[in-house]
């Protein structure tokens, strides 16, 4: 092997490679590329003359030569909310388990934000992309037959008809529905998220239908709209809660409603759950913690991030397969935000008793 060459702020080119090593440019190609079999002395030089000299691929480069790179993009809305890591760790996970790196964006909810993320991805070449769209999206409009491999996650957008994975939205509400409705409740409120969302639309579908099957039609001045974040479920519930009368349980279609709904009954003087019961959806950590402890559907962001992922990688491995549609299990965890409609009589001894 030849002697290091001189340190210098150039990046390690594959012609000293194959000097280092002394091997031909072929060789270290077929190496680096894994894609012929040589000696196993040459591999050996090669592998530790890249070593040696520091040598880092230049995927940008490999990707203009192959038309993709090993990279994997990810578009989230909104990084602030805790649901969305749990996604993301289990896309990472599985992106790095197969050889390919995540980039992650966060379009805070913005559809041009959007635009712009995705066109400054399609500069890098990816393999594929996995999008969880915002409010407002026209991805699909801007969507082209050269685009790399997608999979919708958790959102679908309405017309699309390849890969996408969500949980099971509907069923969900659905459970939180009866579950109330078998506590005694028949006046119940819904704090939703923006209506056109697909998960959204599917929660409040599923509620509503838990209700019509009790004979119950939902009272569209029971449904107050709210962005997906603790200070609009505040609102939205200091709304509902200031009715005459009021409704005696809330369902609000994500965790940080029905915590920001924990906070408005707390500063209104209502006792949870003997005032007003509470139901979230998502299952975050936090929630075990809350005062009550939140009654909610469960969901897994990370095996929702992992399915996605995986469902890329097949895609990417066989274009031509038939789209997949997965959708995951949910299930209600019953904790001490919710119980049983109290009468007037009782509620009134309740409050005697709390404030003797």
């Amino acid at each position: 092997m030849k002697k290091l060459p001189q340190k210098s702020n150039r990046t390690v080119t594959v012609q000293q490679i194959a000097e280092y090593a002394n091997v031909s440019l072929g060789t270290v190609s077929h190496v680096l590329n894994d894609s012929v079999a040589v000696s196993e002395a040459r591999r050996k030089r090669v592998l530790e003359a890249v070593k040696t000299l520091g040598y880092q691929r230049n995927q940008l480069a490999r990707g203009l030569r192959r038309s993709a790179t090993t990279m994997l993009g990810m578009l989230i809305p909104d990084i602030g909310n805790p649901f969305f890591p749990g996604i993301v760790r289990g896309a990472e996970d599985i992106a790095y388990k197969h050889g390919y790196r995540l980039v992650l964006c966060n379009t805070d909810d913005d559809a041009n934000k959007e635009i712009s993320y995705l066109n400054d991805l399609r500069s890098f070449f990816p393999a594929g992309l996995l999008i969880i769209p915002a409010v407002g999206s026209a991805l699909l409009e801007n969507l082209r037959h050269s685009d790399p491999a997608i999979t919708f996650v958790d959102r679908c957008p309405e017309g699309w008809e390849g890969d996408f994975v969500m949980a099971d939205n509907e069923d969900g509400a659905y459970q939180a529905g009866r579950h109330l409705l078998e506590l005694g409740h028949r006046r119940i409120a819904v704090i939703t998220g923006p209506h056109h969302l697909s998960n959204v639309a599917a929660r409040l579908g599923g509620f509503t239908r838990a209700l019509a099957e009790a004979g119950i039609k939902l009272d569209s001045g029971l449904v107050q709209e709210a962005w997906f974040n603790t200070n609009s479920g505040y609102v939205a519930a200091k709304r509902l809660l200031e009715m005459l009368p009021r409704p005696t349980a809330i369902f609000a279609s994500n965790d940080l409603l029905a915590s920001g709904a924990l906070s408005a009954a707390h500063n209104l003087g209502l006792r949870c759950p003997a005032d007003v019961s509470i139901v979230g959806f998502d299952d975050l950590e936090f929630v075990e913690h809350t005062a009550p402890p939140l009654t909610t559907v469960h969901q897994s962001g990370y095996q929702i991030g992992e399915t996605a992922c995986r469902i890329l990688i097949e895609r990417i491995d066989d274009p031509s397969r038939h789209p997949v549609r997965v959708i995951l299990p949910t299930a209600i965890k019953i904790r001490s935000s919710t119980g049983r409609l109290q009468s007037a009589a009782k509620k009134r001894a309740g409050r005697n008793q709390v404030s003797s």
